[in-house]
């Protein structure tokens, strides 16, 4: 029988020493006392190894999903940690500091204009025309208002399809055939350019396996293979390849460079893997996905990478098409050496988010230490909030860090050197780690107090993973490297669009359509600029 989630409960050694005691009032023979102070000595020594090795409870209990919520947020984190919530620096004592903001009621329904994808058919008036008579008072002259608007949503398959049955006649003396001629305008290929972007954005933009997608389609009477999917969504990377060194290129030249990766899994890798480790030469063996997001000319670019290289090789190989003489970017990534570029001049700021996440990970077992860094840091972000409100230029935006929340890094940093040197914080615990990931990294996590334009951290990154992390979680592997190139092509050109404030399906159409336009000019097929192109060609987006 599956055993209930067991409650959580705080010990403490004097708690359990009572226990022991009260347990031999019981009249246990010495043998079971002796079994339960075993057992109590070995939970608290496990904890204590775990606390020395930089692993927590809490963290053990993230892992499992045991009564924790993910959420990050410094009231949330000091809430667990069962800490009152503290009047904000920089603004004004509180009393009701305990209670949640409530939010704006509100119906949760969108608006007719947000169905940008719908059909819009106009509805005539049955007898009525703007400049008529009024029907009611036979005086006044009718004119045009706003229309009435109504939305009707209706359901149909991801991949639809049309059975065109072309009448046969033969002659029953002669033998001759005659067959209907097929309407004008249906092509000759079996799908056209929208089933490979439908099934384009169901896999690698919503993380939906093929499999999946081919009972899905046979349930609504429509059969479609996997083998029949992969082999539409492979035919289209020709045409696509060179909108994608395209915006590797565009990317190359971006002020700032975002980069990290994620651990993923391609069948042909790990069987190489097993033959080079029964050889006994391992090599390398890591796979992962690595995600590029430049901001250029304040546009976002989204590029992706799978395989063996890390995310700092790969920037290597993105900064290698950067045009001489531009300054060195700004190159943001989080405190690990491998999304270090080797031999590329960049301004490397760290993440602070990924250190301000050392202290949640803590915040139980030290509470009062963890809540005067999220505090300060709090503070940081705040500004940084405003500054992004109030859409202030770079340069405006680092005098006012500099005004507001380079005196509270100051005091931050002063304060866990402190810590450390007045011994009040073992250093090989898992808070003098955390602060140790602090100092260490110091000048490139405050980056954003010298340089105009350095961000705080890499979640834009992080954000873009998550579209390689959904395809893993679903999907749980490549088959092979064409297979996760394939891959890394349609998430590239899916997210950009998205960055962009496009519609990823309307662009993977047309530039399919236009493929040998693409391949002469990819530089004008790009999300933001293959709209005027269309336009030129007298030609708008379907």
């Amino acid at each position: 029988m599956k055993s209930a989630r067991p409650k959580l409960v705080d010990w403490t050694h004097e708690d359990a020493n009572a226990l022991l005691e009260r347990a031999m009032a019981a009249q246990l023979s010495a043998e079971d006392c002796g079994k339960l102070k075993t057992l109590l000595e070995t939970l608290f020594w496990l904890m204590t190894q775990l606390e020395t090795m930089g692993t927590t409870i809490a963290i053990l209990r993230r892992a499992f999903s045991i009564n924790v919520k993910k959420t990050e947020k410094t009231c949330e984190v000091l809430r667990r940690a069962g800490e009152e919530q503290r009047p904000r620096e920089g603004e004004e004592g509180s009393t009701e500091t305990g209670k949640e903001k409530k939010k704006p009621k509100g119906h949760g329904r969108h608006g007719a204009d947000a169905y940008t994808g719908a059909e819009r058919v106009r509805v005539r008036h049955e007898t009525l025309k703007a400049g008529d008579p009024c029907p009611e008072c036979e005086a006044g002259k009718l004119y045009p208002q706003k229309p009435t608007r109504l939305i009707r949503l209706r359901g149909q398959a991801p991949i639809s399809a049309t059975l065109w049955v072309l009448e046969k006649l033969r002659c029953h003396l002669c033998g001759k055939i005659f067959t209907a001629t097929a309407p004008e305008g249906i092509g000759e290929k079996t799908h056209d350019e929208s089933v490979v972007s439908i099934l384009a954005l169901m896999k690698y933009g919503s993380g939906q396996p093929f499999n999946r997608l081919e009972r899905l389609e046979k349930n609504l009477g429509i059969p479609l293979p996997v083998s029949t999917q992969w082999d539409i969504v492979n035919g289209a990377r020709e045409d696509l390849e060179p909108v994608y060194q395209e915006l590797i290129w565009s990317a190359a030249q971006g002020e700032i460079v975002y980069n990290d990766d994620t651990p993923m899994k391609i069948l042909a890798f790990l069987q190489e893997n097993e033959r080079l480790l029964a050889r006994g030469s391992p090599g390398r063996t890591g796979i992962f996905t690595s995600g590029v997001v430049s901001l250029w000319k304040g546009r976002q670019i989204a590029v992706f990478f799978t395989g063996r290289r890390h995310a700092g090789e790969n920037l290597v190989e993105v900064l290698g098409k950067r045009e001489e003489g531009l300054s060195p970017p700004i190159q943001m990534c989080d405190g690990s050496s491998r999304n270090s570029p080797e031999g590329v001049e960049a301004i490397v700021a760290n993440c602070l988010a990924h250190g301000r996440r050392k202290f949640v990970e803590v915040t139980e077992s030290f509470p009062s230490e963890c809540v005067y860094v999220l505090e300060r840091l709090r503070v940081v972000y705040k500004n940084d909030a405003f500054a992004r409100r109030a859409q202030m230029p770079a340069q405006e935006r680092l005098g006012y860090h500099q005004n507001h929340s380079a005196e509270v890094m100051e005091q931050l940093q002063r304060w866990m050197n402190d810590q450390l040197e007045e011994k009040r914080v073992e250093p090989n615990s898992s808070l003098g780690k955390a602060f140790s990931y602090m100092l260490k990294r110091w000048e490139a996590l405050t980056l954003f107090l010298r340089e105009p334009g350095a961000p705080l951290d890499n979640n834009i990154c992080e954000r873009a993973l998550k579209k390689a992390i959904l395809h893993r979680k679903n999907a749980l592997f490549y088959k092979t490297e064409n297979g996760a190139r394939v891959g890394d092509i349609f998430m590239s050109l899916i997210y950009t669009a998205e960055l962009a404030g496009e519609n990823p399906f309307d662009y993977l159409v047309e530039l399919q359509k236009h493929a040998k336009e693409v391949k002469a000019a990819p530089h004008q097929w790009l999300p933001w600029s293959y709209r005027e192109t269309l336009a030129v060609h007298g030609e708008t987006a379907d």
